[in-house]
C-alpha cells in the first residue's frame, strides 16, 4: 500500500493502478497538502522584508497554521486508505450474515471521517489563503491563486468522498447530518476560494 513518505511517482503511480487505495479521498488530501504549501512559500517570501515588516508576525503565524494543516493533510493521505480498507473487507462478508449489518456500519461511519477531516483542513486552508492574499508579498499573488484553488479542488473532493459512504449507511439520521455538513462547508468555503481566485486573476488584468 501507498504511504505518504514515498515519493511523487510512486504515488501517481499507485493512484493510476487498479489498487483501490489510494484514491480520491487520498488525492484530495495530497492536493489539499499542497494548497498548503504554496501558501507556505508564499510566506517564506514575505518574512524578512521591510515592505511587510508591518505584518511579519501575522505571516509567521499564518506560515506556522500552514505547516500544521499541511502535515495533518498529508498525514489523512494513509488514513483513508488505512479506513477504506476494513470497508472493503466488510463488503465481502456474506450477507445472511447476521452480523455483518453491524460490521458495514462501523466501517462507513469510519471511512466517511476521514474525508470529513480532509474537508475541515481544507476549509482552514482558504481560511489562511484569504490572509495571506492581503498580507502576502505581491510578487507571489500567483501562488496565492494557485494554492487557494487546489485546496477548493481538496474540499469539492473530499465532499464526494464523505458522500458515497453516507450513501450506503443504514443509519439516515447519521448520514443526513454528515451530509448536511459537509453541504454546508462546501456552500460557504468554495465561495471564498473563488472570490481569493478571482482577486488574484483581477491584479493581472
Amino acid at each position: 500500500m501507498y504511504t505518504a513518505e514515498q515519493n511523487c511517482q510512486e504515488f501517481l503511480d499507485a493512484l493510476a493502478s487498479k489498487a483501490p487505495v489510494p484514491g480520491g479521498g487520498g488525492a484530495s488530501a495530497m492536493v489539499g497538502a499542497l494548497g498548503a504549501a504554496l501558501c507556505t512559500m508564499v510566506g517564506n517570501f514575505t518574512v524578512g522584508k521591510k515592505k511587510y515588516a508591518a505584518v511579519e508576525e501575522d505571516v509567521k503565524a499564518l506560515i506556522t497554521r500552514a505547516e500544521t494543516l499541511r502535515a495533518k493533510l498529508l498525514a489523512l493521505v494513509d488514513a483513508d486508505a488505512k479506513a477504506f480498507e476494513p470497508l472493503s473487507k466488510a463488503y465481502a462478508i456474506p450477507k445472511d450474515d447476521p452480523g455483518r449489518a453491524t460490521v458495514m456500519e462501523q466501517c462507513l461511519r469510519d471511512a466517511a471521517a476521514t474525508p470529513m477531516a480532509i474537508l475541515h483542513l481544507s476549509c482552514e486552508a482558504i481560511d489562511l489563503h484569504r490572509e495571506m492574499l492581503d498580507k502576502g508579498s505581491v510578487m507571489m499573488l500567483s501562488d496565492v491563486g494557485t494554492g487557494v484553488i487546489l485546496c477548493q479542488s481538496a474540499l469539492y473532493g473530499a465532499a464526494l468522498n464523505v458522500k458515497v459512504n453516507t450513501k450506503s449507511m443504514a443509519d439516515r439520521p447519521y448520514a443526513d447530518a454528515m451530509d448536511a455538513q459537509a453541504d454546508a462547508l462546501v456552500s460557504k468555503y468554495a465561495p471564498i476560494a473563488r472570490q481569493v481566485y478571482e482577486a488574484v486573476t483581477g491584479r493581472y488584468a
